[in-house]
């Protein structure tokens, strides 16, 4: 049942992110008195629809997409003589150029406050490597396995440093026995070597406190740092049972910087994700051919709302809203791609319109007539062939071979 919800969930959640991409569109219009007459969610045949004032409002039956209709979008659309006034192609070029701009601006804005709201409820991703405190184990279990990397059943007899020392959740450690600490790796690497009582300066609630643990003896994998192997050497080590926080939960305060920081984050592997889509469609033949899925490869909304119910199912709700607010990001940044029919495309029209205009000024020429789409249907059929032909591809391996959270 969790996972059929997340799935439904993420899905919802992709249509909320649509609906209101198509309102940003539609705000910034009627706020610069342009004239707007449809705003839907869909396409296709027409399920339902109201009309307020001089807009029709409705949802149509294919759940793919959505559309704003702006009267003259283009110098060469038909427009009536007493719209011609409030036509898009009549106003001034900075005012075409936010509202083709805010469908994007609108995705930055649901994706900032996703990951806001996840910062001070779920927490966000501790990939920092912050030697801050989750589990604390009932005891530092004696043994490790090589061949699984798991440990053994803790016992009365097993120690519990961590836990008798007073070490809770959330406890960033920033010191170990004199050693500054600013990695849980580092914590490990100069806690091993250790034994015995040990001070450990640690912060909570942003206040210092130092805290004696009695550090045990255990036998673990020497070499932690490279994959697992059954002939691994083990050895005595110092362990004191704390395991590292996988998320950070931040106060409203807090939670600004680090909502800037890992949007950061995320748009980065979203620029790169861009760079490399041409080099994926490898990847996905071979999906759908039956091959091992490429957790690397794109992902479509079937795939990502497939990803959001796994998510679910396992109860890592915080990278269901982070691969949400992903989704937000990857979809305002590629529609900003200067592509026709993009709105990015439409925004370099405008504004080569705008620096052409410039320039015939400067030497003495009236301004140019506007360009001519026709002439650029042919370039912006191929895009759409294209872009749809991956899109399908996409859904294909998603429906045949889903990835699969590891």
């Amino acid at each position: 049942m969790l996972y059929v919800l997340g799935v439904v969930l993420f899905a919802l959640g992709i249509g909320i992110s649509v609906a209101l991409h198509e309102f940003g569109h539609l705000l910034t219009a009627k706020a610069f008195g342009m004239k707007v007459t449809r705003y839907f969610i869909g396409f296709g045949p027409k399920i339902w629809s109201f009309k307020r004032g001089e807009t029709e409002y409705g949802f149509k039956i294919i759940p793919a997409g959505g559309f704003c209709e702006i009267v003259g979008m283009t110098a060469l659309d038909e427009v009536p003589a007493e719209d011609a006034p409030r036509a898009f192609y009549r106003q001034k070029t900075w005012k075409r150029v936010i509202v083709l701009s805010a469908g994007s601006i609108t995705h930055f804005i649901i994706g900032l406050l996703i990951v806001y709201v996840a910062a001070i409820s779920l927490g966000l991703p501790n990939n920092q490597d912050l030697a801050i405190a989750g589990d604390i184990s009932p005891c530092a279990q004696a043994k490790q396995f090589p061949d699984t990397g798991k440990y053994s059943d803790c016992t009365a007899s097993d120690p519990a440093p961590a836990k008798d020392a007073g070490i809770q959740p959330g406890d960033k450690v920033l010191s170990v026995g004199g050693h500054p600490i600013s990695t849980y790796t580092e914590m490990v690497k100069v806690t091993r070597p250790l034994s015995g009582p040990t001070q450990f300066v640690i912060e909570r609630d942003g206040k210092q406190q130092t805290l004696t643990v009695n550090i045990a003896t255990v036998s673990r994998i020497l070499d932690y740092t490279k994959p697992l192997g059954p002939n691994d050497p083990v050895g005595k080590v110092g362990a004191i049972g704390m395991g590292q926080a996988y998320t950070i939960t931040y106060g409203p305060g807090a939670a600004i910087g680090a909502t800037g920081v890992f949007t950061g984050q995320l748009f980065v592997g979203v620029w790169e994700g861009l760079k490399a889509l041409p080099t994926k469609i490898p990847a996905l033949l071979n999906a759908v051919a039956g091959g091992e899925r490429d957790p690397n490869a794109p992902v479509s909304v079937v795939g990502a709302s497939l990803i959001g119910g796994q998510a679910a199912d396992r109860g890592l709700w915080w990278f269901f809203v982070a691969l949400l607010a992903n989704l937000n990001f990857f979809v305002g940044v590629f529609n900003l791609l200067p592509l026709l029919p993009l709105d990015g495309g439409h925004i370099a029209v405008n504004l080569y319109e705008r620096v052409r205009d410039w320039v015939r000024k400067l030497r003495g020429k009236p301004a140019g007539l506007p360009v001519d789409y026709v002439k650029l249907l042919p370039l912006t059929y191929l895009l759409v062939l294209l872009g749809g032909a991956y899109t399908l591809l996409a859904i294909t391996a998603d429906i045949v071979n889903p990835v699969k959270l590891g």
